[in-house]
């Protein structure tokens, strides 16, 4: 009842704040993908944009409606490491800890204030942590066919989490947990997840694996532009609550010193070594610090019971505390919790993601009046050439208001959607430089700038300002396609 009730109160709390801004650039690339629904995208599997698809007929383009489905799988994950809590032996102080250090963490926070893929993807291995503390605990072989969905599930969502099944069949392989390896349950399992995932795995297979050099090719962006770096610093910093940094700790080791729990252990200390020799980004392996600090959380609350009244009262109000507030600290910076006045400054000031959901509306707006100024004859064979999965998704969703054809790109799943027959000879151009589209397009001329009216620096503004209107290709379409796809 209890956990129940702070896993919805954090929902609620987000509930209330997350129509401030607008839409992330992430999310128009979701709300695009979910107008052409398939088995599968350049950049990721088809589950999200198959729940914003849902999404989309329920609520329209809301923002709050469409963002209930990563604030549910927000509250689920705090609700759950709850509950590992007290499955893992921990009382009500345990249990309560957990929950709260989970739901102000930054990274979780953050997952419920957008549309993001990693959103689900953080719930499928908290989920999966939990059976695998009922499989261990109950001795009860048949949690395996629970780990196998999610593990498809989650495979259908983000490939990732192939480094955190790689941690489980560590696990297993590595310790006593081993025994399940002649059990049918665990074979039934694997090929549950298999069965989850084909449909996206014969989508890869069609398209040659594109998805696979996209992975490649972001990656390599990544670890060029730095993003890779403070992977460990951010372990404590984002993934978890800094002051419950040695309560997680101890949940570690106490995996680790218990036999019967140290299949959890290795699933921890795996995916975050793989992911740090391959230089992953920091929150890749967020997902592994619920089942730790809950472990930590009940091997803690064991050892204040241990303690005089006056020290376990003062260490228990410290530590509640003090991950209060880090947690208030985090959400001024993370959660976007006003729509002006100096809460929105401070929180626009530090956080590049929030300035990446400011202008997208004005943005279709300046280009639908681009296209007014054009005459009758270059509307009537008028494209809208787009550098960015933002551009391109704010315009095929917020386009129609304003009669704009669907935008053309390379970009991504843009790509797999080719060019229009007949092909343009009037192009609107956004997010690209004067110097690419000279190479490619005829008689380009700039038409206008992209602004915002909150005058937010983000990448829109930044890196590609102008909007040009261009004249027809240089060359056949089809050549310009066969240099595709680009991967952004």
């Amino acid at each position: 009842m209890v956990l129940g009730a702070i896993a919805l109160l954090f929902g609620v709390l987000h509930m209330l704040t997350n129509g401030q801004y607008g839409f992330h650039r992430d999310e128009w690339q979701f709300l695009s993908d979910a107008q052409q629904m398939d088995w599968g995208f350049v950049p990721y599997p088809p589950l999200t944009a198959a729940l914003e698809h849902v999404g989309l007929g329920l609520f329209g383009l809301s923002l709050v409606g469409l963002r209930t489905f990563s604030v549910l799988a927000q509250v689920l994950v705090i609700f759950v490491s709850g509950v590992m809590a007290r499955d893992l032996g921990g009382g009500r102080l345990a249990q309560v800890f957990t929950a709260v250090a989970v739901a102000l963490s930054p990274l979780p926070m953050f997952e419920a204030t957008e549309f993001q893929y990693s959103s689900f993807d953080l719930m499928w291995w908290v989920l999966i942590a939990w059976c695998t503390v009922r499989l261990l605990r109950d001795e009860e072989p048949r949690w395996w066919l629970a780990i196998g969905v999610l593990a498809g599930l989650g495979l259908q969502t983000k490939y990732s989490i192939a480094f955190y099944l790689v941690g489980v069949l560590g696990g297993v392989l590595l310790t006593d947990a081993r025994r399940y390896v002649r059990s049918r349950w665990f074979w039934m399992g694997g090929v549950i997840a298999l069965l989850v995932f084909v449909p996206n795995l014969l989508w890869l297979v069609r398209h040659d694996f594109v998805s696979y050099h996209f992975l490649q090719g972001i990656h390599a962006r990544d670890v060029r532009q730095g993003r890779a770096e403070g992977f460990l610093s951010n372990q404590f910093l984002l993934n978890a609550n800094l002051v419950a940094t040695p309560v997680w700790l101890a949940g570690l080791v106490a995996f680790f010193r218990r036999p019967s729990y140290r299949m959890l252990g290795w699933m921890y200390l795996i995916p975050v070594l793989l992911f740090l020799l391959a230089k992953g980004r920091f929150y890749y392996v967020c997902g592994v610090y619920p089942m730790v600090i809950a472990m930590g959380s009940v091997v803690s609350e064991r050892w204040l019971h241990a303690r005089s009244r006056t020290l376990r009262v003062s260490l228990t109000t410290l530590g509640f505390i003090g991950v209060v507030a880090v947690g208030a600290f985090a959400a001024l910076r993370i959660v976007p919790m006003a729509s002006s006045g100096p809460l929105r400054d401070y929180a626009l000031k530090n956080n590049g993601d929030l300035r990446e959901e400011i202008g997208w509306e004005q943005l279709v707006a300046q280009v639908a009046a681009i296209r007014d100024t054009l005459s009758p004859e270059q509307q009537a064979h008028l494209g809208i050439a787009v550098g960015n999965y933002g551009e391109y998704g704010s315009i095929a969703l917020m386009g129609p208001r304003y009669h704009l054809p669907m935008p053309i790109t390379t970009v991504n799943s843009g790509w797999l959607r080719g060019y229009p027959d007949p092909v343009p000879t009037t192009l609107i151009v956004l997010g690209n430089s004067r110097e690419g589209i000279d190479r490619l397009l005829t008689d380009c001329r700039v038409a206008g700038h992209v602004s915002n009216d909150l005058g937010v620096d983000n990448e829109e503004s930044r890196d590609h300002p102008d909007i040009f209107v261009c004249g027809p290709a240089r060359g056949p379409w089809s050549e310009l396609w066969k240099r595709g796809p680009s991967f952004g």
